[in-house]
C-alpha cells in the first residue's frame, strides 16, 4: 500500500508499523479463513466434570498452594454501558417497547433507583434524560463498571467493589489480593476516585491488603479502517482512521502482567454476596486443575531434559498430552522417528496453560468449547466463536449446532515456565483468526478489524483444559432490565 509521508508520521505516532498496517489491509482483502472445526467438545470427551465428592478436596488444595504463589485478578472493565440502556435511549426518542414498560413498571428495584431519585423529575422522560445524560446520573455515557448493580442494607454496590469481595475470597495470597483493571482512559480518573473511596472500607472488612493497577488499551493495538473497496478510510481531516480492535488487544496488557497464576472475568459478570459461594468454590477448582496439570507438566519436561529418552516415557507422554491436554498429534505423527517425537513434545508443553470454565449452552451467544484443527496439522482445544466456523458448509454447521456448552470468559491462566520466566504472550496468538466487521462513520461505510479474540486466537497456540462450572456462576449484565433477574435482585 503507498502511504504519504504524512500517513508513514501517523502509523509510526499510533505506534505501529508500515509492515502491520500492510498485513491488516490485507486481512481485509484476502479476508480470515475459517478454522476447521473437528467436533464440539462435551463431558468426557474434552470437558472435564468434577464430581460432588472431590469438590472439597480439590478446593483445599488450591488453598494450601495459595500462600506460595502470586495471585492476580484481571478484569476487563473498559466497555461503556451504552449497549445496556440501547431500549431507554430510543424511549427518549419517543420510540417505546415492552422492556421499557417492564422498566419503569419496577424501577424502585434498581439500585440505582435512590441516587436517580434525587436527580430526576416527574415524567418518564425526565427520569430517561436523568439517568442516561451528563443532566443526571449520566449511565448511558459510564463504564458498566461504575454502575450501581446490587442493593444491599448498608447501600448498592457497583461491580467493581464486587470484584474487590470475589477476588479478596479466591485471589488471595497471605491476605494480599491483587486485582487489574483495563479500563479506558476518558474514565481512568472515575475508576480510582471510586477505588480510594471504597477501598479502606473493604480492606477492613475482609481483612485484606488491595494492590489495584490499571491500565489502557495500548493505541499501537488499534487497527487501520478501510472503505468497502479496501483502501484505506480516511478522515474529514485527510488522516487515517484506527479503531479499537476489541479485547484481543488485551494480550498486550496480560503480558505486562507479573503473577503466577491469573483469574479472568468480565466485569458484568457479578452476583449479590448471596450467590458468590458457588463462583468462589468453582474460580477455586479451576485454579486447582491448572496448579495439578502444569505440575504434571512440569515433571515431564524435567524427564524430557535427560540425554536419553526411553521409550516407555514416550509412550506415556503422548498418553498425557493426547488425554489430558487433549492435543492430537498430526496426521503420520506415528512413524516419525522418536527424536522428533521428543521435539514435537517438548514444544506442545513449553506454553501458557490456561483452564476454562464452560457452562452449559442456554442460548447464549459466546465462544463454544471445540477440538480445532490448527495449522501444524494437530487438534487441539478451542473456544470458538460462531463468526470463526463456515456455516455454510453443513458438516461444520452440523458440528456447531452439537456444542452443549459455551465459556463465558471464565479463565484461570498460568503465564510461567517451570523456571518462574514470564511467557511472551503475543507469540502465541494465531494471527489467523481475527473479524471483520461493517461500521459507519460520518455517514459513510467502512471495514472494521478486530484482533483474535482475548480468549480465542490470542490464546490459540496455548495449553488448554475445559472444565463445565454450574450456570449460576454465569449472570452477566447485558441489558438493564437483566439487574431485575433474581440472581441480581437481593435475597
Amino acid at each position: 500500500m503507498q502511504f504519504t509521508e504524512q500517513d508513514q508520521h501517523q502509523i509510526l505516532a499510533q505506534g505501529a508499523t508500515l509492515e502491520q498496517v500492510d498485513e491488516q489491509i490485507q486481512h481485509f482483502i484476502d479476508n480470515f479463513p475459517y478454522l476447521p472445526v473437528i467436533k464440539a467438545a462435551t463431558v468426557g470427551d474434552g470437558i472435564i466434570r468434577v464430581d460432588e465428592q472431590s469438590l472439597t478436596s480439590i478446593v483445599s488444595a488450591f488453598d494450601q498452594k495459595a500462600p506460595a504463589l502470586s495471585l492476580l485478578k484481571f478484569v476487563p472493565a473498559s466497555g461503556a454501558a451504552t449497549r445496556m440502556f440501547k431500549s431507554l435511549f430510543a424511549a427518549l426518542e419517543g420510540k417505546r417497547d415492552k422492556s421499557v414498560d417492564e422498566f419503569f413498571d419496577r424501577l424502585s428495584d434498581f439500585a440505582f433507583y435512590d441516587a436517580l431519585k434525587g436527580v430526576s423529575g416527574e415524567t418518564d422522560q425526565h427520569v430517561l434524560s436523568a439517568l442516561l445524560t451528563s443532566e443526571g446520573l449520566d449511565y448511558g455515557n459510564l463504564p458498566k463498571g461504575l454502575l450501581l448493580f446490587h442493593r444491599y442494607a448498608e447501600g448498592p454496590r457497583t461491580p467493581v467493589e464486587e470484584h474487590l469481595i470475589e477476588g479478596a475470597a479466591y485471589a488471595n495470597s497471605n491476605g494480599r489480593v491483587r486485582i487489574h483493571f483495563t479500563v479506558s482512559p476518558e474514565h481512568r480518573s472515575r475508576f480510582e476516585e471510586l477505588i480510594n473511596r471504597v477501598q479502606p472500607e473493604y480492606e477492613a472488612r475482609l481483612g485484606v491488603t488491595f494492590e489495584i493497577t490499571f491500565s489502557e488499551q495500548k493505541k499501537s493495538t488499534d487497527t487501520i479502517s478501510v472503505n468497502p473497496d479496501n483502501t484505506p478510510f480516511r478522515n474529514a481531516d485527510g488522516s487515517l482512521l484506527f479503531r479499537p480492535a476489541g479485547h484481543g488487544a488485551l494480550i498486550e496488557n496480560l503480558n505486562d502482567i507479573d503473577a503466577d497464576v491469573v483469574f479472568i472475568k468480565n466485569i458484568d459478570n457479578v452476583v449479590p454476596d448471596a450467590l458468590k459461594e458457588q463462583t468462589i468454590t468453582y474460580k477455586k477448582v479451576l485454579g486447582s486443575i491448572l496448579l495439578d496439570i502444569q505440575q504434571q507438566i512440569f515433571r515431564f519436561q524435567e524427564l524430557l531434559n535427560d540425554d536419553m529418552v526411553s521409550e516407555g516415557y514416550v509412550t506415556e507422554l503422548d498418553e498425557f498430552v493426547r488425554t489430558t491436554l487433549c492435543i492430537l498429534p498430526p496426521a503420520g505423527f506415528d512413524g516419525w522417528s522418536q527424536d522428533e517425537k521428543v521435539e514435537y513434545f517438548r514444544q506442545k508443553l513449553d506454553r501458557p496453560l490456561r483452564a476454562c470454565g464452560m457452562v452449559k449452552n442456554v442460548g447464549e451467544p459466546g465462544g463454544g468449547p471445540f477440538w480445532a484443527k490448527n495449522s501444524d496439522g494437530s487438534v487441539s482445544l478451542q473456544i470458538v466463536e460462531s463468526a470463526q466456523i463456515d456455516l455454510g458448509n453443513a458438516d461444520q454447521k452440523q458440528i456447531f449446532d452439537t456444542a452443549t456448552h459455551f465459556n463465558p470468559v471464565d479463565l484461570v491462566c498460568a503465564l510461567k515456565n517451570r523456571d518462574g520466566e514470564k511467557y511472551n504472550l503475543p507469540a502465541y496468538r494465531d494471527p489467523q483468526t481475527g473479524f471483520i466487521t461493517s461500521k459507519s462513520k460520518d455517514g459513510k461505510e467502512l471495514k472494521a478489524q478486530e484482533l483474535p479474540g482475548l480468549w480465542n486466537g490470542a490464546m490459540a497456540d496455548w495449553n488448554t483444559v475445559f472444565v463445565e462450572v454450574p450456570l449460576v456462576t454465569f449472570n452477566p449484565v447485558k441489558t438493564v432490565n437483566d439487574l431485575l433477574r433474581k440472581e441480581h435482585q437481593p435475597a
